[in-house]
């Protein structure tokens, strides 16, 4: 078995992974992601018991126990390129022998649950909603560096999106969510496909001083419809993470708190009540 160099994943002097600053044993196999590293403690507040808190630059872990399960939660900052260490990084801590630096023979699948807030581009998702991603459409060119497996239906959606938006000049990519996750935690939860962006402000529809090249984005979003499915909310992590976990062989589902109106121009007034009630909720379900 080929030997993974120094270079390709680098550990430091402690044999922690590079940015997440762990051992393998520092983490649960279920595993919360919150962008801010200000809302790990309001994750972790909730478990019963906390065992470990480490962090390195915008990676905050916390891991305990929750009703008799051992999970963690872990900040991820903004974007899939950050996505992108987190999921590398936490595979090889479950799935990579990091003494002997090849991977194991016997693979663990991690349950990853992103906790996150996001804008609402639909009527029909006021402020307050608490949102589960059936799928996570990337706008960003993160996974055309990955070879990716599709379902059929991943497929025939992501061609019929690629045709809808083909004069805008974007190639999205889609990923569904695990549907094992989505019906024990997400089962009363409104839904509807997510959206990732690669940037805050221009890449959604956002206008400050700098004038965007797709003044019409968020209005093609808001129209897409086919078959049964819609564009619902725009934010920027779910698509990385349903792709790389995929990818990986890990099991993903993204939870959104909708505290802005995109339509309006309108945000939560109290968005913490929102962020609030969206971890109370999922937490309560694991």
């Amino acid at each position: 078995m080929n030997k993974i160099s120094e270079t390709d994943l680098i550990l430091n002097p402690d044999g922690s992974v590079y940015h997440l600053n762990l051992l393998p044993e520092d983490i649960g196999n279920t595993i919360f992601t919150v962008g801010d590293p200000e809302r790990v403690k309001e994750v972790s507040k909730h478990f019963d018991s906390v065992e470990l808190r480490k962090s390195k630059r915008e990676f905050v872990t916390h891991t305990g126990v929750l009703r008799g399960q051992r999970v963690s939660v872990i900040s991820t900052g903004i974007g899939t390129d950050n996505i992108d260490i987190v999921l590398n990084e936490l595979d090889a801590l479950v799935n990579i022998d990091l003494h002997k630096r090849i991977v194991k023979d016997e693979l663990t699948s991690l349950n990853i649950i992103r906790l996150g807030t996001s804008g609402s581009i639909r009527e029909d998702v006021p402020v307050g909603t608490i949102l589960a991603s059936t799928h996570g459409l990337g706008l960003d060119s993160l996974m055309n560096f990955y070879h990716r497996k599709l379902t059929g239906d991943e497929l025939l959606l992501e061609n019929n999106l690629n045709n809808y938006f083909e004069n805008e000049d974007l190639i999205p990519y889609i990923t569904a969510c695990n549907g094992k996750l989505l019906d024990k935690l997400c089962f009363d939860l409104e839904k509807g496909i997510t959206v990732s962006a690669p940037g805050f402000y221009a890449p959604q529809g956002r206008n400050v001083r700098a004038k965007g090249s797709l003044p019409q984005l968020m209005e093609k979003l808001k129209r897409y419809e086919f078959e049964n499915h819609v564009i619902t909310n725009i934010e920027m992590e779910t698509a990385g993470i349903y792709a790389l976990a995929n990818t990986l062989g890990h099991k993903a589902v993204s939870v959104n708190a909708i505290v802005a109106d995109r339509l309006k121009g309108k945000f939560a007034s109290n968005p913490q009540q929102v962020i609030n009630k969206m971890i109370e909720t999922v937490l309560s379900r694991v």
